[in-house]
C-alpha cells in the first residue's frame, strides 16, 4: 500500500495512486526533473516566493488555485479533460470508428514521435526563458515569466505521462531524453529550431509567447482532435494554460507600444535615435523583431508539402484546427489546395493534393489568428494619433522549411537578389545594433509597482490583486 499522497505530490485525474507501474515509472522520472529545473529552470530563482496559480483538478474552480509557492516545490499535476465514453474518430480513414483508448499497434512509432516533438517544445522554452528573470521589468512581468515557465513544466509532464503509461519501455526512453537535449546545444539540441533560438531580452520574450505559443496553441488543437483519446484529452486541457502565454506575450508588446507612443508624443518625434536616447524602443525596431518571431515561427508548421502531415491525417493521429466545425467529407482524399511557389523570380500559386498541403492549412489558421493581434497593438499607435502601423510580413520572408527556403523576398512579397537581401536585411530583421541597444535597456525592477521606462504598467493585476501587489518575495 503506497503511503504516498498523490493528489499533493502529483495532483491528478489519471488514477495514479493505483496504479503502482505507472507510479514508479514517475517517481524515477521526478528526481530527473527536479535536477532538471535545478540546472536549467529560471536562474536564481530557487528560493523565491512566487504567486502562482496551480491546477489541481480540470473543473473550473480546481485549475486555477493561487498562492505562494517556490518553484520546485510546484505541484506539477497530470490532467485530462473529461472522457467522452462515445466519442469517436471524427476524420481519416477511421472515421466513424470509436476513438483509440490504447495505442494501436500499426501507429505506434507515429504516436510516439508526435508526442516526443510535442513534449521536446516544453522544457526547450524553458530553457531558452532561463535568465529573463535577472532582467524581469518589474514584479507583475517576473510572476509571469515564472507562470509560463512552471506550466511549460507541467506540459513536459502531460507528454511524459503518455510516454509512461502508453510506450513502456520505449516511452521510458523517451522521457529520459527529455530531460537530457538542450535548447542550442550543438551536440544535443531540441528537435525544432524555433527551440533552439536564444530569447536574450524580454522584447524576445514577448514575442516569443505571442507568436511561438500561438503555434503551441494550434499544434495542441489539432492534436486535441486526435482519435488517440488520452492524447485529445490531455492536450485539450494544455490548450487552458496556453491562453495565459498568449496573453502574457499579447499584452506584453500592447504595453511597449504603449510606451513608446507615450515618449514619441512627449518628445514630438518619431526618430529612432532620440527614442533610444529616452529609453524607449522605437517602433521599427519592434517592427522587425516582429518580422523575426514570425517568420521563425511559420517555420514550426513544417514543410509546405508533407507526406507524414498525410499519414497523421488519413490514420486519424493528428486533426486539423477546428476539424469539428468544417463542412467536407474529413477524408480529403479528391480536395486541394493553394501553395505559393517560386517560378521565373516570382512568387506563384500552385495547386496540391489538400492531404499533402495540412501542414500549409494549419500555417495559414495560425497566420489569420496572428494578423487579429497584431490589429490590437495598432490600435493602441492609433490612439495614440500616431500614423506608424505594425505589419505582419509575407509569409514567403525569411523561410527556411519547405518550398521556400532561402528564397529571398522582401516582408511585402516580392522575390529580391542575394544583393538587395543583403543591403536591406537590417531594415527587415533585427541587427546585432538592434539586439545591443535592447539589451542595455534591460535592467531589472524589483519594488512592487515599479516599472521600466521601456514598458507601460498593465491595466490591472493578476487574480484581481492590485498592480503592485508583491508578486514575488526574495528569501
Amino acid at each position: 500500500m503506497s503511503t504516498v499522497n498523490y493528489s499533493e505530490k502529483i495532483p491528478n485525474n489519471v488514477n495514479l495512486s493505483e496504479d503502482r507501474t505507472l507510479q514508479r515509472a514517475l517517481e524515477h522520472w521526478q528526481p530527473g526533473f527536479l535536477n532538471w529545473w535545478q540546472d536549467m529552470g529560471p536562474d536564481g530563482s530557487i528560493n523565491y516566493d512566487v504567486y502562482l496559480r496551480t491546477a489541481v483538478s480540470v473543473d473550473p474552480s480546481g485549475w486555477a488555485q493561487f498562492g505562494y509557492v517556490k518553484m520546485p516545490d510546484y505541484r506539477w499535476g497530470i490532467f485530462l479533460n473529461p472522457a467522452d465514453k462515445d466519442r469517436k474518430i471524427h476524420f481519416g480513414d477511421h472515421l466513424g470508428e470509436a476513438a483509440w483508448q490504447d495505442v494501436p499497434g500499426e501507429h505506434r512509432a507515429n504516436l510516439r514521435r508526435i508526442i516526443v516533438t510535442q513534449g521536446d517544445t516544453e522544457p526547450a522554452s524553458v530553457e531558452q526563458q532561463r535568465h529573463l528573470g535577472l532582467t524581469a521589468p518589474s514584479l507583475y512581468d517576473m510572476r509571469n515569466l515564472f507562470q509560463v515557465n512552471v506550466e511549460e513544466g507541467r506540459h513536459l509532464w502531460a507528454m511524459v505521462y503518455l510516454l509512461h503509461r502508453y510506450f513502456g519501455r520505449d516511452g521510458r526512453e523517451e522521457a529520459e531524453a527529455l530531460l537530457e537535449r538542450r535548447s542550442g546545444d550543438s551536440n544535443n539540441p531540441r528537435i525544432l529550431g524555433a527551440f533552439n533560438e536564444k530569447t536574450p531580452d524580454w522584447l524576445s520574450f514577448f514575442m516569443f509567447t505571442y507568436f511561438t505559443d500561438r503555434d503551441g496553441k494550434f499544434q495542441l488543437c489539432a492534436l486535441a482532435e486526435s482519435g488517440f483519446d488520452p492524447l485529445a484529452r490531455t492536450t485539450k486541457f494544455m490548450l487552458t494554460e496556453e491562453a495565459h502565454h498568449m496573453f502574457v506575450g499579447e499584452s506584453g508588446i500592447s504595453r511597449i507600444v504603449q510606451r513608446t507612443c507615450e515618449v514619441m508624443n512627449q518628445l514630438k518625434t518619431d526618430a529612432p535615435d532620440k527614442l533610444r536616447a529616452a529609453g524607449a524602443i522605437d517602433l521599427p525596431t519592434i517592427q522587425r523583431y516582429l518580422n523575426f518571431h514570425f517568420s521563425v515561427t511559420i517555420d514550426l508548421f513544417g514543410a509546405d508539402q508533407s507526406s507524414n502531415a498525410a499519414i497523421f491525417y488519413s490514420s486519424g493521429l493528428k486533426g486539423r484546427f477546428e476539424e469539428g466545425k468544417r463542412t467536407d467529407d474529413h477524408l480529403l482524399k479528391g480536395a486541394t489546395y493553394r501553395l505559393l511557389d517560386v517560378s521565373g523570380g516570382a512568387l506563384v500559386e500552385k495547386e496540391v493534393p489538400m492531404l499533402n498541403a495540412l501542414n500549409e492549412v494549419l500555417r495559414d489558421d495560425y497566420i489569420k489568428d496572428s494578423v487579429a493581434g497584431v490589429q490590437r497593438w495598432n490600435k493602441v499607435i492609433e490612439k495614440a494619433g500616431i500614423p506608424f502601423r505594425l505589419k505582419v510580413p509575407h509569409k514567403a520572408f525569411h523561410r527556411q522549411i519547405g518550398t521556400l527556403a532561402g528564397v529571398k523576398v522582401s516582408p511585402e512579397g516580392n522575390v529580391v537578389s542575394e544583393a538587395e537581401w543583403n543591403a536591406r536585411k537590417d531594415e527587415w530583421l533585427p541587427s546585432e545594433a538592434d539586439r545591443a541597444f535592447v539589451a542595455s535597456l534591460m535592467g531589472r525592477v524589483v519594488e512592487p509597482g515599479k516599472f521600466a521606462h521601456w514598458i507601460a504598467p498593465p491595466a490591472m493585476g493578476i487574480n484581481r490583486q492590485p498592480v503592485d501587489f508583491e508578486y514575488v518575495r526574495f528569501n
